[in-house]
């Protein structure tokens, strides 16, 4: 009877065990707005301000708060603002899948609110989300190209805008990342002596990215490649541009002796 009585104890207090357990983990679990006071539900601005309190110690609670502005009080002011701020908390992450729902929300607030003096700020903050994954030029340019795209959305669509100047700017360091990727290309196809190859690639960098730093590299490579092919004619005008545009360039002297040499053996010809 005693040991009954002992088993029937234990089983209680087990079960009152679980019942708290359970209690605690309902209590954890429920959803916060709804523990708030009713004249902080109640308005935008002091939900706005309790989210932007929380974004940055407590992001998930913070977001929370924010989207309870949008959902309550939709063409306020303040939900403009928790938008925004959404958006930034995601970006100011840094990682990969917070980028891509920053950049979501980014798209959402310039659909929800096209006139805003914000928009140009998210154009360029959802190019920002792919310039920050860009990788370096022997590998793939995939969100290079993505990013500049989106960065010629802000000069294109709000050239006034102060955001137009730091997207130039990224407009042109994704050019150069992405002509020296096609230069590192080229440069291998010249190096295993595929010159056609090697010639499409560097034409490519004169017609699509001009202002490429290392411009004096493709003419010279452009002419070698002629020069190999014992096509001296074509060659010699490119030897002649690096010579004269880039006279200062390490690369002159090469072309200079590759100059005498087509001047010798067009003598031997005739």
């Amino acid at each position: 009877m005693k040991t009954t009585r002992t088993s029937a104890t234990k089983l209680i207090v087990f079960i009152a065990i679980i019942i708290m357990l359970f209690s605690v983990s309902c209590h954890k679990s429920k959803n916060p707005i709804e523990s708030l006071p009713p004249e902080t539900i109640s308005s935008d601005e002091n939900l706005f301000n309790l989210g932007q309190q929380h974004i940055k110690k407590d992001m998930e609670k913070g977001i929370l708060y924010l989207r309870q502005v949008i959902d309550s009080f939709p063409r306020s002011f303040y939900a403009q603002r928790a938008k925004l701020l959404i958006a930034d908390a995601y970006f100011n992450k840094g990682d990969e899948a917070n980028l891509i729902l920053a950049s979501a929300e980014y798209r959402e607030f310039m659909a929800l609110y096209p006139t805003s003096p914000s928009v140009p700020y998210c154009q360029y903050q959802i190019a920002m989300t792919y310039y920050k994954n860009v990788m370096k030029p022997g590998r793939d340019q995939t969100k290079t190209i993505q990013a500049l795209q989106e960065f010629r959305k802000v000069v294109a669509n709000y050239p006034n805008s102060e955001y137009a100047k730091l997207a130039e700017e990224k407009i042109k360091d994704c050019e150069q990342r992405l002509a020296s990727h096609e230069f590192l290309i080229a440069e291998f196809y010249y190096k295993s002596k595929a010159y056609r190859a090697a010639l499409s690639r560097l034409f490519e960098i004169i017609n699509k990215y001009p202002e490429f730093k290392r411009m004096d590299a493709v003419y010279y490579y452009i002419a070698d490649g002629y020069f190999l092919s014992r096509n001296y004619d074509q060659a010699e005008p490119y030897f002649i541009k690096l010579i004269t545009d880039y006279p200062n360039s390490k690369l002159v002297k090469k072309a200079q002796d590759k100059l005498k040499t087509i001047e010798a053996r067009k003598k031997t010809a005739k």
